[in-house]
């Protein structure tokens, strides 16, 4: 769920420090990027670690991670103005991230 126009990147990592390792990448690569991200742990109390530069994209991330509830996935959602081809490569190089399932505005499904 989200408003039409937004982007967002949903992919899989596998660390829990995926969360700052993602904001830094982020940050470092967009000045005065908006964003929200959140990360679904797979074991022990299955948290939502989140993190990002706007509480709004905050909210967004951790309500679609909590929906999806899959393990070792994260969400993106990008500001107005913020398009996941700024940020694609970063995301990448992050040591963590093993796959990036879709970086679009479209309306996607998660199955």
């Amino acid at each position: 769920t989200k408003p039409e126009a937004t982007n967002f990147i949903f992919g899989h990592s596998h660390f829990i420090k995926t969360v700052e390792d993602l904001h830094e990448a982020l940050v470092g690569t967009v000045p005065g990027i908006l964003f929200g991200l959140a990360f679904c742990e797979a074991s022990g109390k299955r948290l939502v670690r989140w993190s990002g530069t706007d509480e709004d994209l905050i909210d967004l991330a951790c309500e679609n991670a909590r929906a999806i509830g899959a393990g070792h996935t994260f969400l993106i959602f990008l500001g107005d103005g913020f398009f996941p081809v700024n940020v694609l490569t970063a995301v990448r190089a992050v040591p963590e991230v093993c796959r990036i399932f879709c970086a679009t505005a479209n309306p996607t499904e998660v199955i």
